[in-house]
């Protein structure tokens, strides 16, 4: 089968990115991993890559200081050299500029930590406690000039539990974004319909 080239941009230890790679290991998966690139050159995630005998790169934010869209046109370079047609990012903690989103516009998913459009942002699992919601979970959209508010391509939901705390119901969720963020990425690209995995609730939009 023809595979889609794919890059995975990460910031850390890029658990969301391992689970792709691991599931493009597949003959019936749809995309292949064609390059791995980070704006932090410490990166664990960049060592995992290479243990995987992936391409990496490493494209520093820091030298180009508050010029974003400077830095992103020298990561977009990256992107294209490496033939990338889709971008997943996975763990990737930069603020986009238009520039890169509509450069890349319905090619570039993203995963969260909530069930958006509730708690966009950063520390979704403490503000899900104070909030005292029943459910939480994670959710893969399209990205967009706006953050965490491109279209919902799937969500898998945990409930949280008495007694939560937030690294608890991380802890939780997360095995959820390994699940989900390989099924959406398939689904997205071959657009065969994914099945409820691991007992917890798949919703795919």
């Amino acid at each position: 089968m023809t595979k889609t080239p794919v890059a995975l941009l990460i910031s850390g230890r890029g658990s969301n990115a391992t689970a792709l790679i691991e599931a493009c290991k597949a003959e019936n998966f749809p995309a292949q991993v064609c390059i791995v690139i980070s704006n932090n050159p410490e990166a664990p995630g960049l060592e995992v890559a290479r243990q995987a005998g992936l391409r990496t790169q490493v494209v520093d934010h820091r030298p180009f200081g508050k010029n974003r869209e400077a830095h992103e046109q020298a990561l977009h370079a990256c992107l294209t050299e490496a033939g990338a047609e889709l971008i997943c990012l996975a763990g990737y903690m930069r603020l986009l500029t238009p520039w890169l989103t509509s450069t890349w516009a319905g090619r570039m998913l993203n995963i969260h930590p909530s069930l958006l459009p509730s708690f966009p942002g950063l520390h979704t699992h403490e503000r899900a406690l104070e909030a005292g919601v029943r459910l939480h979970g994670c959710t893969v959209h399209i990205v967009t000039e706006d953050m965490d508010e491109g279209p919902v391509l799937g969500q898998a939901a945990v409930p949280v539990l008495p007694g939560d705390t937030a690294d608890a119901l991380a802890a939780r969720v997360l095995k959820q974004e390994h699940r989900l963020y390989p099924t959406v990425v398939k689904h997205f690209l071959d657009k065969t319909a994914p099945a409820c995995q691991g007992g917890e609730a798949l919703l795919v939009g």
